[in-house]
């Protein structure tokens, strides 16, 4: 018998588990997985590199028509995320994308933009997508909605050794001030800001492992496909 597709989103603040939650959860479920986060950091790369100004509108516009972004597993089984046929995956996680990746997702032309190739990307189902407002903006009808939180300084912790497994030793201080300062921009911002949809599940990680995490998603994925 086949089985119906599901869309599953998992919005949530930063250094919760989301995407490797989601990665592994596409994974077993044979679903693609697509990290919106960091089509948020390729652009941020793309119009860091190029210099270009988040005050004048028409340069945003431009710098985005010249965007292509698009994501490639690799002989690990990894998802990589590719700008413009190169593959960033490296450089959209260093510090510097981190600490302008919130400005330049507040911006209306650029969500707009990222929203329309996520819809174009989850349009067969069988997607598992992680951010800040899949659930509530890109995929308001998804069938599986969850929310994920942590105490910060958890979340502090956990970021800074993703950065360590990178070489890259980052300050405590420095990785909460970017997270507190990341948290309060997705939060307040105009457009499309972190918020939990009213239908979401909520998961907190702060005292489960990713296994656990990866088990409660399933569970919930498997119902709600078994439920249409």
């Amino acid at each position: 018998m086949k089985l119906n597709k599901i869309i599953i989103a998992i919005d949530g603040y930063s250094a919760c588990g989301k995407s490797t939650t989601a990665k592994e959860v596409a994974k077993i479920l044979g679903y693609r997985y697509i990290d919106s986060g960091a089509m948020y950091r390729a652009v941020t790369l793309y119009f860091l590199d190029h210099h270009i100004a988040l005050t004048n509108p028409k340069e945003v516009d431009r710098a985005l028509q010249q965007i292509n972004i698009s994501f490639k597993v690799n002989a690990k089984n990894i998802t990589e995320t590719f700008l413009n046929g190169l593959s960033v995956e490296q450089e959209i996680r260093q510090m510097r994308v981190s600490e302008q990746v919130s400005p330049v997702s507040t911006l209306k032309a650029v969500r707009e933009a990222m929203v329309a190739q996520q819809r174009k990307l989850g349009k067969d189902k069988g997607i598992v997508m992680d951010g800040r407002d899949i659930g509530t903006v890109v995929f308001p009808q998804a069938e599986l909605k969850l929310f994920m939180t942590a105490d910060m300084l958890v979340r502090a912790f956990r970021r800074q050794r993703e950065w360590l497994e990178q070489d890259r030793l980052v300050d405590l201080d420095d990785v909460i001030e970017n997270i507190k300062k990341r948290d309060l921009i997705d939060t307040t911002r105009a457009e499309s800001p972190l918020r939990q949809a009213g239908d979401a599940t909520v998961i907190d990680t702060t005292h489960i492992t990713i296994d656990e995490q990866v088990d409660q998603v399933i569970r919930m994925a498997i119902s709600k496909i078994i439920a249409l």
